[in-house]
């Protein structure tokens, strides 16, 4: 997940959500009646594993250019697109394999943590999720939030159940999983109190649901608690999603960094998992395509 300067935008929560709905409706994929056609055949060359990539490292390149380019290095898919985004990945025959809700102010601060935050998310989710499944977008992305004084862990797991248990059965109607992520609380999100996955896999306990995932940030757990291998292993049924990045500074995934991704991916394909794994690290060459050529090939198992 990226900062607040990268993931949000400058619209209200009922302006962003009417935007979206009148994308679908006026533009190529509808807000009522039959589906659009099935979602792009996944890229051979990205062998046992889906791949995807996230938008915002590569905001300065403009959608289309980025899409188009993509999909010629054999990415099936994109990641973390706002819902007026998801017809231009269409067009340029990619998947969106997650969505954002709404565009807003303090999106990862802003979780499931907080009941008072319960009915701001379960509104967003209620619009998003049927305009997902229209628009066969597999995942939505949605927040544990930060800490809130007088909040410890054991209540806020709770809180989060009660908040994500009334989602699930909306999610399932419309085959849509919402995802929600942990992330670092150490370097980038201090104060974020889902930075363990014993933390996330609690609340997928209580929860229960095949349409409420985890996604596991690879990047984010090597900072908080490393073992990555055998915590996916352990915990594959409560995983929806997974994003890469290299450790410690979220550039490419290749040997400059502390992980082996070759054996991570190996581990990933090995347990069956049937979601998309998406890059999201920022290039550091000037031509951020050959980044991602790269972690294509090192990911491709």
């Amino acid at each position: 997940m990226p900062s607040e300067a990268h993931s949000i935008g400058r619209r209200s929560v009922a302006g962003a959500l009417a935007a979206a709905a009148g994308v679908f409706a006026a533009g190529g994929i509808r807000a009522a009646g039959p589906r659009a056609a099935g979602p792009p055949t996944a890229a051979a060359s990205t062998g046992r594993l889906k791949q995807s990539l996230c938008r915002w490292p590569y905001a300065r390149i403009p959608l289309p250019e980025l899409c188009h380019r993509v999909k010629k290095l054999g990415f099936p898919a994109i990641d973390l697109l706002f819902p007026d985004e998801w017809p231009v990945a269409r067009d340029a025959g990619l998947t969106v394999s997650m969505g954002y809700a709404s565009r807003r102010e303090k999106s990862i601060e802003t979780g499931f943590n907080d009941p008072t935050h319960h009915t701001l998310l379960l509104n967003e989710l209620e619009v998003a999720i049927p305009l997902a499944a229209r628009a066969h977008v597999p995942n939505l992305i949605t927040m544990f939030g930060n800490r809130v004084s007088g909040i410890d862990d054991a209540a806020a797991i709770a809180n989060c159940v009660d908040g994500l248990a009334k989602i699930a059965p909306l999610a399932a109607e419309q085959g849509v999983t919402v995802c929600v992520e942990l992330l670092n609380s150490k370097v980038n999100h201090p104060g974020y109190q889902g930075d363990h996955t014993a933390f996330g896999v609690a609340v997928m306990q209580g929860v229960n649901s095949s349409r409420v995932k985890l996604l596991y940030d690879i990047y984010h757990m090597q900072i908080m608690e490393g073992d990555v291998i055998r915590t996916l292993r352990d915990n594959i049924q409560w995983i929806g999603h997974f994003h890469t990045g290299g450790v410690p500074a979220r550039h490419e995934i290749n040997d400059s960094q502390e992980l082996n991704y070759h054996a991570v991916a190996g581990a990933i394909a090995d347990v069956n998992f049937q979601g998309y794994v998406a890059h999201e690290f920022e290039p550091t060459r000037s031509d951020p395509f050959v980044s991602l050529a790269e972690a294509l090939r090192i990911c491709t198992v």
